[in-house]
């Protein structure tokens, strides 16, 4: 039976707080079913001739629908807007009447044709921007409910939702003074606590945070997600105890929860219950089985329970996904130690040493990472001949950063290079020298340039001039020592390549076949494992690769590194 509830459809607001989903987003409550009084109608209709017949016939409709005949009142609905298609308060109960039925999509979309009609109505602002917020475009749901606040500005409900959008939109401090609107009119409701808990805590103030969450959960435990919402709070307090008993009680209320499933494992990972952190684990894997950081989770636990086979399976299908994972380097030589393999654990152990040092000596790879959101936009500008555009923006990017607009000039000269416009690469490059003598990149682009083209001779007078002005550029240092390389001076090579920490493929291949060049059969075997880690979605790369090793009797190795042997 539909609850009814007069004077509602036109400029009405819902009358209950609707929980989060596990998605934080405010799912509409079937059910409720609201309605619009006579003389409403009449002052919000379209002013025709026929308005009063019309008027009556849908206050009819509303009849049917206070008594259950849902159908009924659907059928008079549609004659209204047979008469009339734009009689906005019939688009309204259109809408009403299929969400009552289920049909969200279908009602979402008559609150958005009745709004176009009526564009002040409160009660059509609200609907529809929770629509919006359900649907993932929390921007427009931003707009609509804030639209609808501004119209009645103590209206609990849709200060409620707006808190959703903000909060998800990551405006927590405006999603805080929304809910605190919709607290002081519903002071009572524990659905209105528990997201005041969760906003406080977002904001920083996880301890009053948790006194709200606590009282909401006292008050209603069946509050969807209060469970993990507690333990989440604990969590970020460093009370793991907390976290990892709240947490299991909410994934007893929600089997399926995954987050909740991710948070009882980590807890019980940082607590040492490693029994408990591995069931999770388990449960995780089930849904996500190639997961990297559930199966390092998983390897890690079964490595402290000393089942050091089981670890050893996890941790190498960790590294068929992702060999470049440094801490399944370093977990498979604990196993290995413990399973009494001292040679494959002093081999991973410097597997993991090798790469640690690469990961952490990347100081050209921090600009490059800042560059990488506008390198597409900044292509498409160079190609288009809009130069200028392209260099501011990206002086935009790097807006309060020590970049300067020498930098820009190195940024786009590199650009035109890889696109093979060399004139003008040379062109930009040679400009910033002049603008910033020690600006950083452009010699050795310049340089990168002429290796390209087999000038070896130049190649290496400009990577000299870069690293007397930049002695640590890794960049520089890499390609100092493929000059070296290719001059067959494998000593030199093997040290410059070694030295730049660099994690290039193909750089890589180079320095293991410096140390094949030497006799170092361990040092280029290992280089080569790491190569192979970087360099896994390049098949033409990695045939090169397995070729080296074979050629320099290491068949075994090839195997064992071979991209079918991995599938």
């Amino acid at each position: 039976m539909m609850r009814v509830e007069t004077a509602q459809i036109v400029g009405g607001t819902f009358n209950s707080f609707l929980p989060s989903d596990r998605r934080g987003l405010v799912l509409l409550k079937i059910g409720t079913m609201v309605v619009v009084a006579l003389a409403v109608l009449r002052a919000q209709a379209s002013p025709q001739k026929n308005d009063a017949n019309l008027t009556q016939q849908l206050h009819s409709a509303l009849n049917l629908a206070e008594r259950g005949d849902r159908q009924g009142a659907m059928a008079l609905d549609r004659k209204i807007l047979e008469q009339n298609p734009r009689f906005a308060p019939a688009i309204k109960l259109k809408g009403m009447l299929l969400e009552e039925s289920g049909q969200a999509q279908e009602a979402a979309a008559a609150y958005e044709e009745a709004l176009k009609l009526a564009p002040s109505d409160p009660d059509l602002l609200l609907k529809t921007g929770v629509y919006k917020l359900t649907a993932g475009n929390t921007d427009e749901a931003v707009r609509l409910l804030e639209r609808c606040t501004k119209i009645l500005p103590a209206d609990g409900d849709a200060h409620f939702y707006l808190a959703q959008a903000y909060h998800l939109k990551g405006k927590d401090e405006l999603a805080l003074r929304a809910i605190r609107v919709t607290l002081k009119s519903s002071p009572d409701n524990p659905s209105v606590w528990q997201k005041y808990g969760e906003l406080l805590c977002g904001t920083g103030d996880c301890e009053g945070g948790l006194s709200w969450l606590t009282k909401a959960q006292k008050a209603d435990a069946t509050l969807p997600r209060i469970d993990f919402d507690i333990a989440a709070t604990d969590y970020k307090l460093l009370d793991l105890a907390g976290a990892a008993q709240f947490t299991a009680r909410a994934v007893q209320a929600q089997p399926d929860d995954l987050a909740a499933w991710q948070l009882l494992a980590t807890a019980n990972l940082k607590l040492g219950n490693w029994r408990d952190a591995r069931s999770a684990f388990e449960k995780l894997r089930e849904y996500k089985p190639n997961d990297v950081e559930v199966l390092l989770g998983l390897g890690q636990c079964e490595l402290e329970l000393k089942n050091y086979q089981s670890a050893l399976d996890v941790l190498q299908s960790v590294l068929q996904i992702d060999p470049t994972r440094l801490r399944a380097h370093f977990y498979l030589s604990k196993a290995y130690a413990g399973m009494g393999k001292s040679e494959d654990a002093q081999h991973e152990a410097t597997l993991h040493q090798l790469m640690m040092e690469q990961a952490t000596f990347a100081r050209s790879a921090a600009d490059e990472q800042h560059e990488m959101p506008i390198k597409t936009h900044a292509q498409q500008l160079l190609a288009e001949h809009r130069e200028d555009e392209a260099l501011k923006l990206y002086a935009e990017q790097f807006k309060g950063t020590s970049a300067t607009a020498a930098d820009a000039y190195v940024f786009v000269g590199k650009l035109y290079l890889f696109s093979g416009k060399a004139e003008d690469g040379l062109r930009c490059l040679r400009q910033a020298l002049k603008m910033q003598p020690t600006v950083r990149g452009a010699h050795t682009y310049d340089g990168i340039w002429a290796l390209k083209l087999g000038d070896l001779v130049r190649a290496e007078g400009e990577f000299d001039k870069e690293l007397a002005n930049d002695p640590s550029y890794q960049l520089a240092i890499a390609e100092l020592g493929e000059v070296r390389y290719h001059q067959e001076r494998w000593s030199e090579a093997a040290e410059q390549l070694s030295k730049s920490k660099i994690t290039t493929p193909e750089l890589l291949y180079q320095l293991s076949d410096s140390y094949f060049h030497l006799g170092k059969t361990t040092e280029a075997d290992l280089t080569a494992e790491i190569a192979a880690a970087y360099g896994r979605n390049k098949p033409e790369f990695m045939k090169q690769l397995l070729d080296l090793l074979v050629r320099n009797g290491q068949s075994d190795l090839a195997t064992r590194l071979s991209p079918a042997r991995a599938q």
